[in-house]
């Protein structure tokens, strides 16, 4: 296990290196290191922002105003930070954006309750789909704060400095919160498995 740590840290530092190197080439003008860029760091946004708001039925929608307000302002980065931390922290905005707007506009739906008609439209059968609605539901139950560090570190795979960095506080304040996530999940996990051991 040890031995393949830092295989894996190696492995991400040469690709944010890529990606970086890439994004400063897009800046320059190069339409193939742009798409390069994109390609990269797609899955990684499109993770970040699908956990972040909570809504999977607009990741891809907040994913590409990510990468449009990134292109958009390619020529005032300069590579201080890596290609990934920078787009990160332009899809942080997205969402926050997206979700402001979400608050004041009206919902129309032709249901009587459209809460219900939604949830009886998402897939039901589909391979997973319960463990990630789970997952979800653990997310939701960690103050925003923790979810952020445990998101950042565990599904998007930034290193702790990386994150510390990215939400301006110091690493052992990232460290705490990520294991405070972890132990209000796995308590969580407990809490829910418990009834039915009994019940068994």
């Amino acid at each position: 296990m040890s031995s393949v740590l830092p295989a894996c840290r190696a492995s991400r530092a040469a690709a944010d290196a890529s990606a970086t190197a890439w994004a400063l080439a897009a800046r320059g003008g190069d339409p193939d290191a742009a798409d390069h860029f994109v390609r990269a760091l797609h899955g990684d946004v499109l993770r970040y922002v699908t956990y972040l708001s909570g809504d999977p039925q607009t990741a891809h929608d907040l994913t590409q105003d990510t990468f449009a307000r990134a292109l958009g302002s390619l020529h005032r980065y300069e590579g201080r930070a890596s290609a990934r931390t920078w787009l990160l922290s332009i899809a942080r905005r997205a969402v926050a954006d997206h979700l402001r707007r979400a608050a004041v506009r009206p919902r129309i739906a032709d249901a009587v309750d459209w809460r219900t008609a939604m949830e009886r439209a998402q897939p039901r059968d589909l391979p997973g789909f319960e463990d990630g609605v789970a997952l979800l539901d653990l997310l939701d139950a960690l103050p925003g704060e923790r979810r952020e560090a445990f998101l950042l570190t565990q599904v998007v795979g930034l290193s702790y400095e990386e994150t510390a960095g990215f939400t301006g506080c110091p690493v052992g304040t990232v460290r705490s919160r990520v294991s405070r996530a972890r132990a209000t999940m796995e308590r969580l996990l407990r809490e829910a498995e418990t009834p039915s051991v009994v019940a068994a």
